[in-house]
């Protein structure tokens, strides 16, 4: 039998990985596009997101801090 426990632990640490790390794929798009950029500025801001995702990741903070609360509701049933 599955806890409730085991649910709300299950999800909350997939909601905590998911606020600290960029998937890999962005990454390496944001990395590409940054190689072939022009714009300094448009490079510099590249460079930002790298970092600060470098950052996120390496203190477990959330990437972005400026757009609201998520909120996540499970609904269990007993089966």
């Amino acid at each position: 039998m599955i806890r409730a426990q085991d649910i709300v632990e299950s999800v909350a640490d997939a909601f905590q990985f998911i606020s600290y790390y960029h998937p890999k794929d962005f990454i390496d798009a944001v990395f590409t596009a940054y190689k072939k950029e022009q714009s300094p500025a448009a490079k510099d801001a590249l460079a930002q997101i790298l970092t600060n995702s470098k950052l996120c990741a390496m203190g477990k903070r959330p990437i972005c801090q400026d757009t609201g609360i998520a909120t996540i509701f499970v609904k269990m049933v007993r089966m």
